[in-house]
């Protein structure tokens, strides 16, 4: 068995989502008979699309979040051209670097870092969807907050707060960068892409005790590490949550992926920005945390589902928001599908022949 193989094995972090939430997918069965809907969840996050379940258009979401709280951000759609771009980069003042995502992205999928024009000419080029540009924020904490709120309740619920440390290596002084990579398993695992976006400094011996960022986003996916913060969780935070979800309109559930100056000024409710909010499908982050319980895990996952649930069906009977219907959810399919297709189109032809 190769190293790969035996570093997931060990770590059930890296286990694949069908082995991780099958239990998950089994309770969602029991609760979807109970709702009486398989599509309970839709009603969660009325605002949102299907909830948050996946594929909603994440610029939509950002404009419902108050200006204040996010960083400068543009849609650029798939037929912008050069003309247009330069249009939304002087409308609003963005200055190089930048960061630019896929409108409908997940798990850190082509998030990129953009330092020139050049560079973000290139990135347009390549993207067959609309993607989002936004200033980046260099506050040194990267942190996932998930929070919930019950209909009618004037106060709501940190569930999981998740301090997301980028994936990195320390120069020993003797190591090149290609074996501290090789050394250290969580990089390890990104090798194959690690060696394409480093390529020509791989050989470089890092001095002693300097830190060398490989991955500038904190994603899972991408050899970031989630660390367990849910010892922040207090009122006073709860309280700033609050003021931020009830402005919100149709929000209920989710996390709020954030980076903020640290944890002092996010209690008091500054110096921090709002990158992202997603919905029903968002995971509590601190699960992940290394050497996290798998079962204390699942009973977790388990919690959150259930918090699903009880919004959701709360929503529907107190409210009348509608669960969602099949014949909508083969509509969202489909242009799930299509959208995946192009995707798959990009990553194939990026792949080296």
């Amino acid at each position: 068995m190769n190293k790969r193989f035996w570093i997931k094995l060990r770590s059930w972090e890296y286990w694949p989502a069908g082995v991780v939430y099958t239990p998950a997918i089994l309770y969602h069965c029991w609760l979807a008979l109970r709702a009486r809907s398989f599509f309970y969840f839709s009603a969660a996050n009325p605002s949102i699309e299907n909830g948050g379940l996946h594929g909603e258009s994440k610029w939509k979401i950002l404009e419902m979040i108050p200006r204040e709280y996010l960083p400068q951000s543009a849609l650029v759609r798939e037929q912008d051209d050069e003309n247009q771009l330069d249009t939304i980069l002087q409308k609003n003042n963005f200055q190089f670097p930048i960061i630019a995502k896929p409108d409908l992205g997940a798990r850190g999928w082509n998030v990129q870092r953009i330092h020139s024009r050049e560079e973000l000419s290139d990135y347009r080029r390549r993207m067959p969807v609309d993607f989002i540009l936004q200033d980046f924020v260099d506050y040194p904490v990267e942190l996932s907050v998930f929070y919930f709120r019950k209909p009618g309740a004037s106060k709501g619920k940190i569930s999981s707060i998740t301090m997301k440390e980028l994936l990195h290596i320390t120069g020993d002084g003797i190591s090149t960068m290609r074996q501290l990579i090789e050394a250290k398993p969580r990089a390890f695992l990104q090798k194959d892409v690690l060696e394409r976006e480093w390529a020509g400094q791989l050989e470089n011996v890092i001095p002693a005790g300097e830190k060398v960022e490989l991955v500038p986003y904190g994603n899972h996916c991408r050899g970031a590490m989630f660390v367990n913060y849910n010892d922040y969780i207090d009122g006073q935070l709860e309280s700033v949550f609050d003021t931020i979800s009830r402005q919100i309109d149709g929000f209920y559930y989710g996390r709020f992926d954030l980076r903020c100056a640290g944890m002092e000024d996010l209690r008091a409710g500054k110096n921090f920005k709002i990158l992202e909010l997603n919905g029903v499908s968002a995971e509590p982050g601190h699960i992940y945390h290394p050497g996290y319980s798998f079962w204390q895990a699942q009973k977790d996952i388990f919690y959150h589902i259930n918090t699903i649930f009880d919004i959701s069906v709360a929503n529907h009977r107190q409210h009348k928001v509608p669960y969602l219907r099949y014949s909508e959810m083969k509509v969202y399919l489909d242009r799930l599908d299509v959208y995946n297709g192009k995707v798959r189109r990009m990553q194939n032809a990026s792949q080296p022949s």
